[in-house]
C-alpha cells in the first residue's frame, strides 16, 4: 500500500511537525519504502495491527508536505506472531522489496529475529510494538532505536505503584514467549528489591490459549494479593473478564496488575469491568493539547469511534523522526546506511505532538516519560473514550534501565 501527497496538510501545519530545511533538490531523490511489520490476525490487532498502519501513513504524509521532494512508500504485512514468518517477510522486503526502515513489530519473539536481519542489512529498525528490554541491552544494535516501552519501564511505573500499595505477594500469568519471560525477570527483580515475594507463575502457550481459567485456579489458591498479567491484547482482555467471572476480585481479595495494557482494551472491556485498574502508557490521546490534536488527525485512518494508543502513536512519532533524519541526510544518503541514519536519529532532538521533546540514547532507546493511569469508574467519566485519571508521571531518565545495567554490547566496544 502506497501513500500518496493527495490530501496531505497544509503548508503552516506541515512546518509545525517537520523542522528539517525545506529543499527542493535539483535531480528526483528516491523513494524511501516503510514496511509496516504487525499483527493484522491475532491478538495485538487492535493494539498494533491497522491503527500502526495508520500512524506511519500519516508521519509519511506529513514528513512529503514538509519536505518538498521527498518520496515515501507505506507498505505492510502480518507477521501472524511467528518469528520465522516475520523473518522471512523481513528478509523478502530488504533484499528484494527494496525497504529501507522496519516498524512496529508487536511480538517480542518475532522483534528479537527481525532486530537480526536488520542489523545485517545495514537497515533502520524502529521497535514500537515489542516490548523486550533485551532490545537495548544484550541485543542491542546499532540499526535499531526502542521507541514506545519496554519491560522495564511497564514493570517499574505500574508494578512500582502496586507494590507501594501494600500488596507485595504476587501470582504471574505470563505468555509463554520473550516479552512474557522479559515482564516476569523484570517484575519479579523490582518486587523482590522492594521486600514482596512472588507466590507463584505460570507460563501459557501463546498465541494459542484462550481459556485461562485453569490458571486463574492456580492464581486463587496462591493467597497472593496481586494477580500479575505479563501479556497483551487479547490475551489480558480475556484474563481479566474471566477473573471478574471467577470472582477474583470481589470484595478485593486481589488486585489485578495489567502490564501492558491499551486504552482500547478498556473501550472493549467496558469502563464496570476495567475500573480501577492500574497501567501505564507512554502517550494518551487526551493527555495535552498536542496529543489531542495527533489524535484529531489521525483520527480518519482509524476505525470509525476510535483512539490511538501509545503502539499507535509511536509508529508514528519514530517514523516522523526517522524521515527528518533521511530528508536531513539526503534520501540516497540515508539508504545507503542505516547505522548512518540511526547515528542521525540520535544525534536529532526528537519532537512530535504524541511524544513531545525527547531524545534518543546511544543504545537506542528513547527517553521519554511513562504515565501511571487508573482507570476511571462510570460515575467519574464524561463520556466515549475519557478513561483515564493520571496518578504519577516517572521522569525520561527513571523509566528506562541504565546503561550500567543494560550492558549494551556495542557501546562496550566503542
Amino acid at each position: 500500500m502506497s501513500v500518496t501527497r493527495r490530501g496531505l496538510l497544509g503548508t503552516t501545519l506541515a512546518a509545525s511537525v517537520l523542522s528539517a530545511p525545506r529543499l527542493v533538490r535539483a535531480q528526483t531523490s528516491p523513494t524511501i519504502r516503510i514496511g509496516v511489520l504487525t499483527d493484522l490476525s491475532g491478538p495485538y490487532r487492535e493494539t498494533a495491527g491497522p491503527g500502526s498502519v495508520a500512524g506511519a501513513k500519516l508521519a509519511a504524509e506529513e514528513a512529503m508536505a514538509a519536505a518538498p521532494g521527498l518520496t515515501v512508500d507505506v507498505i505492510q504485512a502480518d507477521h501472524q506472531n511467528k518469528p520465522d514468518v516475520g523473518v522471512t517477510i523481513a528478509r523478502e522486503w530488504l533484499d528484494r522489496g527494496e525497504v529501507d526502515a522496519i516498524v512496529d513489530v508487536p511480538n517480542s519473539g518475532v522483534g528479537l529475529a527481525v532486530a537480526q536481519v536488520v542489523r545485517e542489512k545495514d537497515k533502520v529498525f524502529l521497535i514500537t510494538g515489542a516490548g523486550s528490554v533485551d532490545l537495548t541491552g544484550a541485543r542491542c544494535a546499532p540499526t535499531s532505536v526502542h521507541w514506545t516501552f519496554d519491560t522495564y519501564m511497564q514493570a517499574r511505573s505500574t508494578g512500582g505503584a502496586v507494590v507501594k500499595q501494600g500488596k507485595d505477594s504476587w501470582f504471574l500469568l505470563v505468555a509463554d514467549y520473550a516479552f512474557g519471560h522479559a515482564i516476569q525477570r523484570d517484575l519479579t527483580a523490582l518486587v523482590e528489591q522492594s521486600g514482596g515475594r512472588i507466590n507463584g507463575a505460570v507460563r501459557y502457550p501463546f498465541p494459542q490459549t484462550s481459556d485461562f481459567s485453569s490458571f486463574l485456579v492456580q492464581a486463587q489458591s496462591s493467597g497472593a494479593k496481586v494477580l500479575g498479567l505479563a501479556n497483551a491484547g487479547a490475551d489480558t482482555i480475556n484474563c481479566i473478564k474471566q477473573a471478574h467471572e471467577f470472582g477474583l476480585t470481589q470484595g478485593g481479595a486481589m488486585t489485578i496488575a495489567a502490564f501492558l495494557m491499551f486504552v482500547g482494551d478498556v473501550h472493549t472491556l467496558g469502563l464496570d469491568a476495567a475500573q480501577g485498574l492500574l497501567l501505564t502508557e507512554s502517550f494518551y490521546w487526551d493527555l495535552n493539547d498536542r496529543t489531542r490534536a495527533f489524535t484529531k488527525r489521525i483520527a480518519p485512518k482509524m476505525r470509525a469511534d476510535w483512539r490511538p494508543n501509545m503502539e499507535h502513536a509511536g509508529a508514528y512519532g519514530a517514523v516522523l523522526h526517522y524521515l527528518k533524519a533521511a530528508h536531513a541526510m539526503g534520501a540516497a544518503e540515508a539508504r545507503k546506511s542505516g547505522t548512518a541514519t540511526v547515528d542521525r536519529m540520535k544525534a536529532m532532538p526528537t519532537d512530535d505532538d504524541a511524544f513531545g521533546q525527547n531524545t534518543i540514547r546511544t543504545d537506542g532507546r528513547l527517553l521519554h516519560p511513562a504515565y501511571l493511569f487508573q482507570v476511571k469508574t462510570p460515575a467519574e467519566s464524561s463520556g466515549a473514550w475519557d478513561y483515564y485519571k493520571l496518578l504519577a508521571t516517572t521522569p525520561s531518565e527513571q523509566a528506562a534501565r541504565s546503561l550500567e545495567d543494560g550492558k549494551c554490547p556495542m557501546l562496550a566496544a566503542k
